[in-house]
């Protein structure tokens, strides 16, 4: 079985290196950044209807302006970032499937999307960057990676990895999205998307690649 590599910042990495543990898999946490929150200043909660979370990390960094945003609920992303909502104490409306792309929004819903510095635009919603994700330096191992099979979260990921990796013949990428797969950019063994944008379908295409003998 060949090693599932991590490069997403913490604490995700470490809950998917958890997930991916209790497959079976053999893992190495390598973070390629590392998420800080942002300075910034809580809107009129009346001027809203509820709060989009495309991360957890937006609940998990927001910091204390997010008490004054309590009353409203959120509408998350996926199962991981409604649990993180949760935990700082919103109320959730809605769950997506894992991919912000795929959000479905109520039509005439004043929303206020609560996002990193690097984000995607979620239709008409007011965006304030509450956190991001700032580029580590990487550890020594990473640059003499074997043979292995290297979990991609984003397009971020995808491009810094990039730039690291000089020999990527021996590398499979797992990607979980197209735009993280073509941020790689060509050379590796060969590259994969997930079947969904989600932590969970990344997971299981990662097993299935470390499974599969290297030819």
């Amino acid at each position: 079985m060949r090693p599932l590599v991590i490069l997403r910042p913490e604490p995700g990495a470490s809950a998917t290196a958890g997930r991916a543990r209790a497959m079976g898999l053999d893992v190495r946490a390598l973070p390629l950044f590392e998420v800080v929150p942002l300075a910034w200043q809580a809107p009129d909660p009346a001027e809203f209807d509820a709060i989009v979370m495309t991360s957890a990390n937006a609940a998990l960094h927001g910091g204390e302006e997010l008490e004054r945003l309590k009353s409203l609920p959120v509408r998350a992303v996926g199962a991981a970032t409604a649990a993180a909502a949760r935990a700082a104490g919103f109320a959730v409306a809605g769950i997506g499937a894992g991919g912000s792309g795929d959000m479905v929004l109520p039509n005439g819903e004043r929303l206020l999307h609560l996002a990193g510095r690097e984000h995607r635009a979620i239709g008409a919603a007011i965006t304030i960057p509450v956190y991001e994700s700032r580029p580590i330096e990487p550890p020594p191992t990473l640059g003499g990676l074997g043979d292995c099979v290297a979990a991609v979260h984003s397009s971020r990921a995808g491009n810094r990895l990039a730039e690291i990796i000089a020999d990527r013949s021996r590398i499979t990428i797992a990607a979980i999205s197209t735009a993280a797969a073509e941020a790689c950019g060509t050379g590796w063994r060969s590259v994969h998307e997930s079947s969904q944008p989600s932590d969970a379908a990344l997971l299981a295409l990662a097993a299935r690649l470390c499974d599969t003998p290297a030819r």
